[in-house]
């Protein structure tokens, strides 16, 4: 396929991470690194809604110099920084047959700026962007090629091993509950601490809290996700019985448990407000249980909600989850200069000894799927996960990175 010469388009869509700045580095590199095809680079402030108001910064003018040459000192601080430099947003695309003025805009927007490489960096609400794009420009004549560039930390992306940002928060979420854990184990007053995790139908965050088991460090007593059914009844029986074994009982909870009605363990305690997507907003589970802890058992009992905060702790990234996250975006625009389009970059682990490959999938394929933990990875009492289950999410947290300090805090690259 003959290479597309022109401009090209990233955008930061969706929840932020510790390392979706790390894949935008990605792109810029790869970007760089095909100056002949991709002549402009432009991103998008606060994604698609943001280019629709032609709010745009130029990135080949940011991150490289006067000579030309990469700016690498600035792509490793970006990589560093939490949370999405460009901005985010959250619009939900209407169907291409619904509303032909939307596309029709943005095409218009497209051929202005000669946009001929589109990237949206990005989770599943993202993922359905790039198709419903996909699905529009097949049915013009513009040349263009549009590749989807995962992100999120739920890791409940189909299609690909795991998710770039999922490692990271793996890492703050097993880091975070081991230091609870030891801050508990203290006092020998009977009480109940119940951690609640992100994760809406993955449990793959809370099942991270596990990881300290495999280095037969202690773990949290038990961990619900929202992958089986969630009862009540169960879960303060299993409680008393930890509280029997010893003093200071810890239990992790994802955020989107639910019974088998479907009704959430913490429905009580939430607004009930949805996102345009449809996404209830969840936080109070963890509150909501420890209220029935307090009434049916009595003892000492708190909740602790790590709410944003498994998500933006980029002074604890794993170097495996970024230099992952770099690498997707290079191989996602090596891909779209070759020829592919309607695709997202997708990682696939070899068999054996930790090793990560990055193949082209076609979007049609992943939008609007979720991929869960395999109920083989619960164990049959529904109250914790396997041992293959962490062995799995072991890989992606290893390393460390060099964190770049100024004045005893983390340096961070703002785009102004």
């Amino acid at each position: 396929m003959k290479k597309l010469h022109g401009a090209a388009l990233v955008g930061q869509s969706g929840g932020p991470t510790a390392a979706i700045n790390a894949t935008l580095s990605g792109v810029i590199l790869g970007a760089l690194e095909n100056r002949a095809a991709i002549t402009k680079l432009y991103g998008m402030r606060n994604g698609i809604e943001g280019f629709l108001e032609e709010k745009m910064v130029d990135l080949y003018g940011l991150f490289e110099n006067t000579e030309g040459e990469v700016c690498r000192d600035k792509l490793d601080l970006l990589c560093q920084t939490p949370a999405a430099a460009l901005g985010s947003c959250r619009k939900k695309l209407p169907d291409p047959g619904a509303d032909p003025a939307f596309y029709e805009r943005l095409l218009e927007l497209f051929q202005k700026y000669d946009i001929r490489y589109f990237f949206y960096i990005g989770g599943n609400d993202s993922m359905d962007t790039v198709a419903k794009l996909t699905a529009y420009l097949q049915t013009t004549d513009y040349e263009m090629r549009v590749m989807g560039v995962p992100k999120t930390i739920d890791n409940d992306l189909a299609g690909t091993d795991h998710t770039p940002g999922f490692g990271s928060a793996a890492k703050y979420i097993a880091t975070t509950v081991s230091e609870i854990i030891r801050d508990c184990a203290v006092y020998t007053v009977p009480a109940v601490t119940i951690v609640e995790i992100m994760g809406r139908d993955a449990g793959w965050l809370a099942a991270s809290a596990g990881l300290p088991a495999l280095m037969d460090r202690p773990a949290p007593d038990y961990i619900y996700l929202p992958e089986v059914p969630f009862s009540m009844d169960a879960f303060l029986e299993d409680v008393q019985c930890a509280l029997a074994r010893h003093p200071n009982v810890v239990v992790a909870v994802s955020e989107g448990v639910r019974d088998a009605q479907g009704r959430y363990a913490g429905e009580g305690t939430q607004s009930g407000a949805a996102d345009v997507f449809g996404h209830r907003y969840l936080s109070g589970t963890g509150k909501a249980l420890e209220m029935a802890v307090k009434e049916k058992i009595g003892c000492k009992v708190r909740s602790v909600e790590l709410n944003i905060s498994q998500r933006c702790g980029a002074h604890i990234q794993s170097a495996t989850d970024i230099r992952e996250s770099v690498d997707v975006g290079i191989h996602a625009v090596q891909a779209a200069v070759s020829g592919k389009t309607g695709c997202m970059m997708a990682m696939e682990r070899a068999a054996g000894e930790y090793r990560i490959s990055f193949v082209p999938k076609e979007i049609s394929h992943i939008a609007n799927a979720v991929r869960s933990v395999p109920v083989e990875m619960i164990v049959p009492e529904k109250n914790n996960v396997t041992k293959a289950c962490l062995e799995y999410i072991f890989p992606l947290i290893q390393g460390e990175c060099i964190q770049e300090y100024i004045d005893g805090l983390p340096a961070h690259f703002i785009i102004e």
